[in-house]
């Protein structure tokens, strides 16, 4: 069996003597889709700034799979390894695009400073892969000169999944990523998402409160209530046979289409 990507165990967040979210292990596969789900204040959110780095634990190990197959808790890396797997090997898509976006900085730009991170110089290269890149989450080349603060929020959000994919990461974080948009936007974009993680063989990792945006994209699901995993699973068996009352109260939640 292919080993984990990402190993999570025993993480906790304290804040004082408040627990952002405690006693959490769990693993993710290359290729696979993990969700994590809850009302807000169940952790969902602390949990993944811890993973991802954002936010510093204050228990437990998270341990990543290197490209030389190395397999070293975060903990252990230096400050600069740290930030150049975020520039490079892991994504982070953020709910409000403004935030994972240089908004004065051209759409080309946005996604050509990711390749600069892993080394690339010439201009020409840059902008073909950029170029490309806006082609593939349908932005319109002629655009590629244009500022994100003249897109609209579906093409800023999909300027953000460029700027994240281009450099082939291995592991994707992903912050309740269609939450601000409108319904048929989110469409398009979760349709964009699914296609792009399927193609690439991405891990990800996706906090939503959205059921139906889990069952979409996730092959797994952990269920998160005052900061503990109360249940995890398959995700059609979690949404289909809920075992835990938290967990079939969020369920029964779903309006009917």
């Amino acid at each position: 069996m292919t080993d984990p990507i990402l190993s999570i165990r025993g993480l906790e967040k304290r804040y004082g003597s408040f627990i952002g979210c405690t006693d959490v292990s769990f693993d993710v596969w290359p290729g696979e889709v993990v969700a994590i789900v809850g009302e807000s204040g169940s952790g969902k959110t602390t949990l993944l700034n811890c993973i991802s780095g954002r936010l510093e634990r204050s228990a437990g190990e998270i341990r990543y799979r290197m490209r030389d197959g190395g397999f070293p808790d975060l903990a252990d890396l230096s400050e600069a390894e740290r930030r150049f797997l975020m520039r490079t090997d892991w994504g982070f898509v953020h709910q409000n695009p403004a935030d994972g976006l240089r908004m004065r900085v051209s759409a080309g730009a946005n996604v050509g400073e990711r390749l600069m991170a892993v080394g690339e110089r010439h201009y020409g290269d840059i902008r073909r892969t950029a170029g490309d890149w806006l082609s593939r989450v349908e932005i319109a080349a002629e655009r590629i000169d244009d500022q994100p603060i003249a897109f609209s929020g579906g093409m800023r959000q999909r300027l953000q999944i460029a700027r994240n994919l281009v450099t082939h990461p291995r592991l994707i974080f992903m912050d309740e990523p269609t939450g601000g948009l409108d319904v048929s936007v989110q469409a398009r974009v979760l349709d964009l998402l699914r296609g792009l993680v399927t193609d690439l063989q991405l891990a990800v990792v996706i906090v939503t409160h959205d059921l139906a945006v889990a069952r979409l994209l996730s092959q797994r699901m952990i269920v998160m209530k005052g900061g503990h995993i109360v249940e995890a699973g398959l995700t059609d068996r979690v949404l289909d046979d809920p075992r835990h009352a938290y967990t079939q109260l969020l369920v029964a939640s779903i309006p009917e289409s």
